[in-house]
């Protein structure tokens, strides 16, 4: 046989091969992935929380403590049918008071509401001249705002019994020039060294000692 017969054989046989492996090729199949059925949602945008695993624990009532935390009002000479509800009040930026004003004169002294320990003695850009005092049981928080100034000699640490004198009305922070006022609220709270986390009740009710 010639060169070029070979050659020539040589092409049929390579095209031959060629098409066997083309005609091959088309009988393959891609196994098919099962398909998963999920449920209709709409998208989640990025960034958007999950729910929450547990309902939020509710707002405690003050009602619950009526009758068995007894306190006085706070600033001297303030009697409890004088006090107003100024609990749910708005103030800016959409916040609600969640404590109560109770105004008196300038220098009227501040009186523990219960026993307790001051734990923090705080300069606030609203509250101004502040307290936070520990309840004995230390589970609430009573928080003094707008002082004047402290009563001589309180400290962090103090131990105070009820009726005692730990400062004085005024108007700083963002009470206003002139709008002398104690804001004063309670809150309850689960670990007393995070003070500032509580939730807070109305003090109104346990200042008059009565369900509302």
């Amino acid at each position: 046989m010639g060169p070029w017969k070979l050659r020539i054989l040589l092409s049929v046989l390579f095209l031959v091969i060629v098409s066997i492996v083309s005609i091959l090729s088309t009988f393959r199949t891609t196994p098919r992935v099962p398909a998963i059925d999920l449920p209709p949602s709409a998208p989640i945008a990025i960034g958007t929380p999950l729910p929450p695993s547990e309902s939020p624990t509710p707002t405690p009532e003050p009602a619950n403590f009526v009758g068995r935390l007894n306190l006085i009002v706070p600033v001297a000479g303030v009697r409890p049918d004088q006090l107003l509800d100024t609990y749910s009040d708005a103030r800016s930026e959409g916040r609600t008071h969640d404590a109560i004003d109770i105004p008196a004169a300038a220098e009227t002294p501040v009186l523990a509401a219960a026993d307790g320990k001051i734990i923090k003695l705080f300069q606030s850009e609203r509250g101004g001249t502040t307290i936070y005092q520990l309840s004995a049981n230390q589970e609430m928080i009573f928080y003094y705002a707008h002082l004047s100034h402290y009563a001589e000699g309180l400290a962090e640490g103090n131990l105070v019994k009820q009726g005692e004198v730990i400062a004085y009305v005024g108007d700083t922070g963002n009470a206003g020039a002139g709008n002398y006022h104690l804001h004063f609220s309670i809150a309850l709270v689960t670990d007393p060294k995070r003070y500032w986390e509580g939730a807070n009740i109305n003090p109104y009710p346990l200042l008059q000692n009565r369900a509302r």
